[in-house]
């Protein structure tokens, strides 16, 4: 059993970046059907084997026999993310620039990984914004034009992109005045364009503007900072299929 939970990413903020904005293009799509379930399998299997490659690649570096362990579920989870992916791209080939288009933001993660700084802010925004993206991808696959898509991957993008910083000021920044200003400013900024996309999305951000200020220096376990997140993530759901 411990074995087969090795294959699962621990990184378990990544999943609600991963799955909202794939859900919030699928729900405001006139169209959702059985491809998304297909495109989203081949996008959680391809990040699962992303994830082990890159594993893989820091620890080779180093020359460490634990890169071993990584080796295997890539190859299993990058070919069953193929199984899903290749018919997809086959019925409909411009997903293909869909993923180039994310190409360049993999190869920043796959460098930070080779030199070990998974961590870095600047790695962590690189992430945000294919995964926003998806929003895009999904609505498009369900016959939603881009014009109504967009603000939902952007609203998507304002708030994971905030979660960077903030979630460093609760763990392996909480001692730094400079993160928690910048995340502070940062949510304020974010609020007045959010506030721009829809009026009504003023609320939810305001709530992250509120415990980006708020919580910081709380003391709060990540467990909890963990399930604040994933309700502030639900709620942005929630408001863009309401609101958009």
């Amino acid at each position: 059993m411990a074995r087969k939970r090795n294959w699962i990413p621990d990184q378990h903020g990544a999943w609600a970046m991963l799955v909202v904005p794939f859900l919030a293009g699928t729900l405001l799509a006139p169209h959702p059907g059985p491809q998304h379930l297909l495109l989203l399998a081949a996008w959680l299997l391809g990040y699962a084997a992303v994830f082990h490659a890159q594993q893989w690649l820091r620890l080779h570096a180093r020359r460490l026999r634990s890169a071993r362990r990584h080796a295997l579920p890539a190859l299993v989870l990058g070919g069953a993310c193929a199984a899903g992916a290749v018919p997809l791209a086959v019925l409909h080939p411009w997903l293909l620039l869909a993923a180039a288009a994310a190409l360049p933001f993999l190869a920043v993660n796959t460098r930070y990984a080779w030199r070990g700084r998974e961590r870095a802010l600047a790695n962590g925004l690189a992430a945000v914004v294919p995964a926003c993206g998806m929003a895009l991808v999904a609505a498009r696959l369900g016959g939603l034009g881009p014009g109504r898509a967009w603000p939902a991957a952007l609203a998507c993008l304002l708030y994971f992109a905030g979660t960077v910083p903030y979630v460093k000021t609760m763990i392996r920044e909480r001692g730094s005045r400079a993160y928690r200003r910048g995340s502070v400013a940062y949510h304020a900024a974010a609020l007045a364009l959010a506030a721009l996309l829809s009026p009504w999305l003023a609320l939810p951000f305001a709530a992250y503007l509120a415990r980006a200020a708020a919580l910081p220096g709380r003391g709060l376990r990540p467990a909890a900072v963990g399930t604040t997140e994933l309700a502030c993530a639900g709620g942005l759901l929630a408001a863009l299929c309401l609101l958009l």
